[in-house]
């Protein structure tokens, strides 16, 4: 009986491993489990459609089309490993067992957790409205990337406000990405002049690296883009255009838009701290280093819904899955777990239409170049691994478990 077949009864099923989030980091364990020789590999994901997310900044800054961000999820299934298209809504750690959305549940001897991170529209009030409105956009969701792609490329004068959102969030600093794009091409179109743009910015410096900061700094003054560091988006009234915003428990701002372009606060699905299997701010409680849960040793946890201690995001996540896939293989062949996640990051700022920045660093935020030894300067190859090299590596190799 096929997953699709099974997906409709009440009945249980069991599989050796079971992984839930048919994501990037889902998928990727999933196919290197696979051809390390594990067998009878299920991952539970809902969404009959999977999206390279990093591409969504290149669609909303008008760099990348929308169709190149997509594909069919049956058609990025690693070969060999099952795909139940279902959502988790609780999990039973005591009786290793997954419950899930059409009333069935799934036994497993190895339970690896990757359901990502949820876009927290209520957190900010009025902010869902502004999205829905014709002058809210986000790099954030497909549609409305899509969406951003276009209203920034109408934009001849007025304001337009850029958000960054507090963490934890995936690739928090990727809110600042369509900015530089679209600011390059109104400059181009030489309407740069007429455009006040506005970035609001939790942290205390635009990144938090002086070597990153001092690289964004160049084009911030470019572009001679207004930045508010220390400052969180608190309220937005979409009827009349305007948001409040301010630093936490200082004095409040209000200021009217033309667009706005707002990354959601984040949070992790609900279901992990109703299962018993989250830390204090809701992920799944791992040890930072082989990602093994600290209250169920047959449990993990990976990727942006994982309470480790590094910056959330996809460059991150191919490091821990080999570190994963490494650990439960050892766990299925009775051995211990020895492989261990240094809490690398990396966060690639497009800081044109051509070139880009590689923030790459550890959970201390020191540099940890990976590529060669200034990536962190702005340069066109930067640009060209970002745009053309990493969307081809991900579908061809990361998704089978290959890279």
């Amino acid at each position: 009986m096929s997953a699709h077949d099974q997906h409709h009864d009440s009945t249980e099923r069991a599989h050796r491993v079971l992984v839930v989030g048919g994501g990037n980091g889902g998928l990727s364990v999933a196919g290197r489990l696979r051809r390390s020789g594990a067998t009878d590999i299920a991952v539970i994901e809902p969404s009959q459609t999977h999206y390279y997310k990093p591409l969504f900044s290149h669609v909303a800054g008008g760099t990348a089309r929308a169709h190149e961000a997509v594909r069919a999820q049956a058609d990025v299934i690693p070969r060999g490993v099952t795909w139940i298209p279902d959502a988790v809504t609780a999990v039973d750690p005591a009786n290793r067992r997954v419950h899930v959305a059409s009333g069935g549940t799934v036994r497993y001897e190895q339970l690896i957790l990757s359901p990502g991170i949820r876009n927290d529209w209520d957190a900010v009030p009025g902010l869902d409205q502004a999205m829905n409105s014709p002058h809210g956009a986000s790099n954030y969701e497909f549609g409305l990337a899509r969406k951003a792609s276009q209203l920034l490329r109408s934009v001849r004068s007025g304001t337009v406000v850029f958000v960054q959102a507090p963490g934890p969030a995936s690739c928090a600093g990727a809110a600042q990405k369509p900015m530089y794009q679209a600011c390059a091409y109104w400059r181009a179109m030489n309407v740069l002049h007429d455009i006040h743009v506005v970035l609001l910015v939790p942290s205390p410096t635009i990144f938090g690296i002086p070597e990153i900061d001092a690289e964004l700094q160049r084009s911030i003054d470019e572009y001679d883009i207004d930045v508010r560091t220390g400052t969180l988006l608190h309220e937005v009234d979409a009827e009349n255009r305007t948001v409040v915003f301010g630093a936490d428990g200082g004095e409040r701002q209000q200021l009217r838009y033309d667009l706005l372009l707002a990354e959601p606060p984040q949070k992790a699905p609900e279901w992990i701290r109703a299962s018993g299997l989250a830390d204090d701010d809701g992920f799944v409680a791992v040890d930072p280093h082989t990602l093994r849960s600290t209250v169920h040793p047959e449990i993990w946890g990976l990727g942006d819904a994982a309470g480790t201690t590094n910056s959330k995001s996809g460059g991150a996540l191919r490091k821990q899955t080999k570190v994963l896939a490494e650990n439960v293989s050892a766990v299925l062949d009775g051995r211990e777990p020895t492989s261990s996640y240094d809490g690398y990051g990396v966060c690639p700022f497009t800081v044109s239409r051509s070139t880009a920045v590689f923030a790459e660093f550890d959970d201390q935020r020191r540099l940890q170049p990976t590529l060669w030894r200034s990536s962190y300067r702005e340069s066109r190859m930067n640009w060209i691994i970002d745009r053309r090299i990493f969307p081809q590596v991900y579908w061809r190799l990361i998704l089978q478990g290959r890279a």
